[in-house]
């Protein structure tokens, strides 16, 4: 049998080819491809992607408020170097750290486990153990040394940055789940506090340079989140963050950074998923799709 095609609809299917590419572009924005992502996981996934040159931010959830875990020693580093840049502080000061103040065994401190009898370490090592080995010792020390968690935030809060909180130690937190959503942040505010780390707005060039030296050197297994399905050498600076499952339920696995595109440019990234049940690795997952497609999204748009 032969289909005739007359003029007029000979016209329309060419121009709805013609026009198909667009409309299949514009129907499967990053927006969409974060929205698909947050269909796939069980729990809540937040999201604030930011091209730090140009100012263009798209995100998900970017004004909910979501506990940061571990994440919130990146701006209690930052209040820490801004002090020293001050003249409060050195890097070469040494602190005594009595074992008394060792977070309890169920937190993660590789300095009461390399010292058990208590150490003198510099600051610039209490920053880095807090950075590069998320211990939960080296945080509170920093927030000693800072007069508190009320001074920490208002550091951050100085700043122009508000929607976060930085209310407990690391001691408190890790003796009850439940308290970790009193540290909490939105995706929006925690992309602004890395924008301004990064254009230098907070940090000396100094302070600056340690900081993302430090967020650049993390544990392996932390590569399978933001870096984990980026090309590889794409060069990251991240903090992770991740709460302990209890029967099933992980309430928090973030990872925030800054992604050095293949242009040159740079793409400050947070992805927050609170209270899942999802297994690690899917959550892990989750984070990378986010990260990749953002990574591929700005790709396209030169």
């Amino acid at each position: 049998m032969q289909i005739k095609i007359d003029h007029f609809h000979r016209l329309s299917l060419s121009l709805w080819l013609l026009l198909m590419p667009v409309l299949s572009f514009s129907q499967n924005t990053l927006q969409t491809q974060f929205e698909h992502i947050s269909n796939d996981i069980k729990g809540h996934l937040g999201i604030s992607a930011l091209l730090i040159e140009t100012g263009e931010s798209i995100q998900f959830n970017g004004n909910k408020k979501f506990p940061m875990q571990s994440v919130y020693k990146f701006p209690i580093a930052m209040a820490m170097l801004n002090q020293i840049d001050a003249g409060k502080f050195s890097l070469e000061d040494t602190i005594h750290i009595d074992k008394s103040q060792y977070i309890p065994k169920n937190g993660h401190s590789p300095i009461r486990d390399k010292f058990p009898k208590g150490a003198d370490l510099t600051i610039k090592d209490i920053i880095r153990y807090n950075i590069e080995e998320s211990d939960g010792t080296a945080c509170d020390v920093l927030l000693r040394l800072l007069g508190g968690t009320d001074k920490a935030q208002q550091h951050i809060h100085e700043w122009g940055v508000t929607a976060i909180a930085i209310a407990t130690t690391e001691m408190v937190q890790v003796a009850n789940d439940t308290i970790q959503y009193q540290n909490w942040a939105t995706p929006e505010a925690m992309n602004k506090l890395l924008q301004l780390f990064f254009e230098g707005r907070c940090l000396s060039r100094n302070s600056r340079e340690l900081l993302l030296q430090y967020m650049s050197i993390s544990e392996p297994w932390f590569d399978r989140r933001i870096k984990g399905l980026l090309p590889p050498g794409t060069k990251v600076a991240h903090k992770t963050g991740t709460a302990g499952t209890i029967d099933g339920l992980t309430r928090a696995t973030n990872d925030v950074g800054i992604i050095t595109l293949p242009d040159g440019r740079h793409l400050a990234i947070t992805v927050f998923i609170a209270d899942s049940y999802d297994s690690q690795k899917d959550r892990e997952m989750a984070i990378a799709r986010v990260s990749r497609a953002a990574f591929d999204y700005w790709q396209k748009t030169k």
